[in-house]
């Protein structure tokens, strides 16, 4: 593995509720990709809050837009946090470092994987239908979450589009905790992260001025909003 570029906003470190919402968020990462738009990329947001930062970036960078849907595989005392994820394809990633330190069982392992794996067939039904996976051979793919907590659902994306012969991978989110930051930039060519903090404890909606768990409607409607789907 590599280490890829991380490109952060050094004024953000470490600093709280630096973003309004997720659309501007989105806006301002827009803004450190623009040397993309001549690579004509093909724009990937996982559901559920990374669709609305992924629909802005299209939008600035006139971008093909459309969705990688990528479930984390609960813990099992909570279902906000994850010790790993699963993809399309069954793609399973897991965070041996967390299950040992948390001391997960093998069963609890199993049990969160068949729970994420339904909801991941559920969303995927729900927002893709009968559509084709996007065609991501040798394109620039920039991949978009509204954060990165523990990594694992973004390393499983990141997977998915290196097995289908993707170009560059580009990972962009507005906030993340460096020991994910640090994980996920071992996957890929860039990553652009611009609030990047430090410490033991970190949550996603931190970052957000205003933050609310997106519904699967809130979610379709950004790409009912898009004239033409990635190809």
């Amino acid at each position: 593995m590599h280490h890829a570029k991380v490109i952060e906003e050094l004024s953000l470190r470490n600093r709280t509720f630096v973003f309004k919402g997720r659309d501007e968020a989105g806006t301002r990462l827009a803004e450190r990709l623009l040397e993309y738009r001549n690579e004509e990329p093909l724009v990937l947001a996982i559901p559920s809050g990374g669709t609305p930062v992924g629909f802005a970036v299209s939008q600035r960078l006139e971008a093909s837009f459309d969705c990688i849907v990528s479930r984390k595989i609960p813990l099992p005392y909570t279902r906000k946090a994850g010790f790993g994820a699963v993809t399309w394809d069954n793609i399973v990633i897991l965070n041996e470092e967390l299950i040992a330190t948390l001391r997960i069982t093998r069963e609890q392992v199993e049990e969160g994987l068949a729970i994420a794996k339904k909801e991941q067939e559920e969303r995927t039904r729900f927002l893709r239908g009968g559509r084709l996976i996007p065609d991501a051979k040798g394109r620039c793919v920039i991949l978009v979450d509204d954060g990165l907590a523990s990594g694992s659902t973004m390393i499983a994306a990141v997977t998915f589009v290196r097995r289908h012969e993707a170009g560059r991978v580009v990972v962009v989110v507005p906030t993340g905790s460096m020991h994910s930051v640090t994980r996920v930039a071992s996957y890929v060519d860039e990553l652009v992260c611009l609030n990047i903090r430090e410490g033991f404890s970190f949550a996603v909606a931190d970052a957000y001025v205003e933050w609310h768990d997106l519904d699967e409607t809130e979610v379709q409607n950004y790409f009912d909003k898009v004239q033409r789907w990635a190809t």
